[in-house]
């Protein structure tokens, strides 16, 4: 079998399809059409079958133990569970991420035309540092991960870029999913993109107490997170060299926290994004006043960006922000891109916003 993992894109994965005596007849094989020929051990199971959310591939009994299929999950980035007689498992011998609030299976399927977006050979790749930080919103400490460009210097001032991300994920799937500090390497290299920091946090803000406030992360951004980027780095700190990107649930804390605060905001992108709320509910929702002030809005931004996938389930909000925006003359760049609400969408977002950003 043809050995292919995914360097640096996976939380776990032990690569050894093929490798006698390493329990190598596990694992699995992108083949030249895009599908996958996949390989599991499930002695005394029934039924074995991929679950994509919905849609099932069924797996053929080889022998008393192993398990084949050859499927085709599309191309890109695909999460999908395991199912051995109706029990979902989490397979060592296929990459692991994290998704839907829990670690998933996934596959990572080349896309046409983006195969050298995130390259690794030949390029100078940048570092991704973990840092701790104190919330006074939360009161104990948060983790961010902050992106520094390969020839980072730390006497030399940089803009910032703050992504946030969706809901059930953290802060590792712009990493790890979205490849945003590779897909970041090349831009910079290619000099398409101004170098910057990206800092990544976790959005799902959780208390000391076992609860969860959907708003309460707006309050950490501006309250801790970036006073403690802005103490602790060397960035220019006006609005102009401040961005701020989110996808999904993200897209919409990116919306109130820009347009919220358009004195401390020159770039956003909102990515699989929403600008309301995706399932109103008649609540005022304060920075949408920002759309009625032509002016106002129009001078506050150099960049506001939003993107969502043709196929994306949220795909009537879109079209509800749409229809909130018509004929309000706002300078907003409108993309839309094939594929669903995941991060084959996302990368796309990803690769389209940061060379639109901190530009003369």
């Amino acid at each position: 079998m043809k050995k292919q993992w995914p360097l640096d894109t996976a939380l776990s994965y032990d690569p050894y399809f093929g490798e006698p005596n390493r329990d190598g007849d596990q694992g699995y094989e992108i083949l030249p059409d895009g599908k996958v020929l996949i390989h599991i051990k499930a002695p005394g199971a029934k039924e074995v079958v991929i679950d994509q959310f919905g849609t099932i591939f069924n797996f053929t009994k080889i022998n008393d133990e192993i398990w084949e299929a050859t499927v085709d999950l599309g191309k890109g980035f695909k999460y999908f569970f395991i199912k051995i007689d109706g029990n979902e498992v989490l397979n060592p011998y296929l990459p692991i991420g994290y998704g839907c609030c829990r670690p998933m299976n996934f596959l990572d399927i080349p896309v046409p035309g983006e195969e050298d977006w995130d390259t690794l050979e030949g390029i100078p790749h940048g570092g991704v540092t973990r840092q701790y930080f104190y919330s006074t919103v939360t009161e104990k400490l948060e983790i961010c991960l902050v992106y520094t460009p390969a020839n980072y210097d730390p006497n030399k001032k940089y803009p910032v870029l703050y992504l946030l991300h969706g809901y059930g994920e953290n802060e590792t799937g712009w990493v790890y999913q979205g490849h945003a500090a590779r897909i970041a390497d090349k831009l910079i290299y290619e000099g398409k993109m101004t170098e910057c920091l990206i800092v990544m946090a976790c959005g799902m803000t959780q208390f000391k107490e076992p609860k969860m406030v959907f708003h309460a992360f707006t309050d950490v951004i501006l309250k801790d997170l970036i006073p403690y980027i802005e103490g602790k780095y060397n960035v220019l700190t006006d609005k102009w060299h401040r961005a701020m990107a989110g996808l999904s649930m993200g897209s919409y804390q990116t919306s109130m926290v820009t347009m919220s605060n358009p004195d401390l905001f020159g770039y956003v992108g909102v990515f699989s994004g929403f600008m309301s709320f995706p399932r109103p509910d008649g609540a005022k929702e304060p920075h949408l006043d920002l759309i009625e002030d032509k002016e106002k809005f129009n001078s506050s931004f150099k960049v506001f960006y939003r993107a969502m996938g043709t196929e994306d389930n949220y795909f009537k909000s879109f079209e509800h922000d749409d229809q909130m925006l018509e004929g309000k003359g706002l300078n907003i760049i409108r993309e839309l891109f094939p594929g669903h609400h995941d991060w084959s969408v996302w990368r796309r977002c990803i690769h389209s916003f940061f060379p639109r950003i901190f530009k003369d």
